[in-house]
């Protein structure tokens, strides 16, 4: 049996019956998660603010799939604590962020009180329950030293940021590896602390303002075209349920590795993370797109707020210890997310149901079908 059908085997087995709080289940990713988990058979509940928008992935799987959910700021600590304490789970992700760059510069305050104290609020309530509950806790590529070099960066490589995003994401860090040492490495009831870090994602149910792909979503509904400000910005894009299986392995996986082997980190990314410039993704998206749009219009903006022009990560790590590999290429991942947003806004479709048919769809590909 190959390292992918093993992974795969253990998704099966790993998270069946468990119970499972999500932090930031109403997101992007957060829903895409809590779906996945609910189809390996785990007791999904949510802890997150309100939806930003009516039209994501969270408001297609809502109601039924989680156990409970609870709307909540993680900056509110006794409430957070309260709510694990009432679960016990066994597994936390933690997802909740503010997780917008240019957010981050209309309200620094609120990006580095959401990313530092609240990811701090939440391993301390993990910590404060009498039992094994293991975190995954979810950061960034962001949350490294950038010196915008043609070089994939390494989990031990520094961390820093220009930008009061970046800096939260790699502060968080620091407060995970803070806590990790201090309270969790060689406890006694064995909880592991994970970080993860991945590039930058698409797929379908994402509507965030300010990201590449609802921006282009927008422009092909609107048929205007979409004007881009950084068109050679180059990131590690990969597609959403990618990302997720990451996640899901590491959670999986580490718990039975000895405390030997190095499992405080791991980045999660495509194959080729060079290979991708905001020209390009943007691009694809028109060119999968099923109607006619005026298309893409480059003209940087004369006043663009500081952001890094280039990024990528090496995935040696996950490879090497967790056997994980990128599923889906980056046109195939291009092709899957316009094909969710066509089922919703030109075909009406059942998108619950269209979701779930996506990730058996990524199972089938890690097993080597073509689909």
């Amino acid at each position: 049996m190959d390292t992918e059908s093993k992974n795969l085997d253990s998704l099966e087995t790993a998270f069946r019956d468990k119970r499972v709080v999500v932090t930031g289940h109403t997101g992007f990713k957060g829903a895409w998660l809590s779906l996945w988990l609910s189809q390996l058979g785990a007791e999904v509940y949510g802890v997150g603010l309100p939806p930003e928008s009516s039209d994501g992935i969270y408001s297609a799987i809502k109601g039924p799939l989680f156990v409970e959910e609870k709307i909540d700021d993680i900056r509110n600590f006794d409430s957070i604590r309260g709510f694990l304490g009432k679960i016990q789970p066994d597994l936390v992700f933690h997802l909740a962020a503010q997780p917008l760059v240019r957010q981050s510069y209309v309200d620094p305050l609120e990006t580095l009180s959401t990313n530092v104290m609240g990811s701090a609020n939440v391993l301390e309530a993990v910590r404060s329950l009498s039992k094994t509950c293991h975190t995954i806790f979810v950061t960034s590529d962001k949350c490294y030293q950038n010196r915008e070099w043609y070089f994939a960066y390494r989990e031990n490589d520094p961390l820093g940021g220009k930008d009061p995003y970046s800096m939260s994401k790699a502060a968080a860090e620091l407060v995970a590896e803070s806590w990790r040492r201090s309270y969790f490495d060689n406890n006694q009831y064995g909880s592991r602390v994970i970080s993860v870090r991945a590039g930058n994602v698409i797929g379908g149910g994402d509507y965030s303002a300010d990201r590449l792909i609802p921006d282009c979503l927008r422009a092909a509904l609107a048929k205007k075209p979409l004007i881009i400000r950084s068109p050679k910005a180059t990131r590690p894009w990969q597609h959403v349920l990618d990302c997720i299986y990451g996640y899901l392995v590491a959670a999986a996986i580490v718990p039975s590795l000895p405390a030997s082997v190095d499992t405080e980190s791991f980045n999660f990314g495509p194959l080729d993370p060079h290979a991708n410039p905001v020209s390009k993704v943007t691009e694809s998206f028109f060119d999968c797109w099923s109607e006619n749009t005026p298309g893409v219009v480059f003209e940087p903006a004369e006043k663009a707020m500081a952001e890094a022009g280039y990024l990528a990560v090496s995935i040696e790590k996950a490879q090497r210890i967790l056997g994980w590999q990128p599923v889906w290429p980056f046109l195939v991942a291009m092709e899957k997310t316009v094909s969710w947003y066509e089922q919703k806004h030109l075909h009406h479709g059942d998108m619950l149901a269209f979701s779930k048919e996506q990730i058996e769809q990524f199972v089938r590909s890690a097993q080597g079908e073509q689909v």
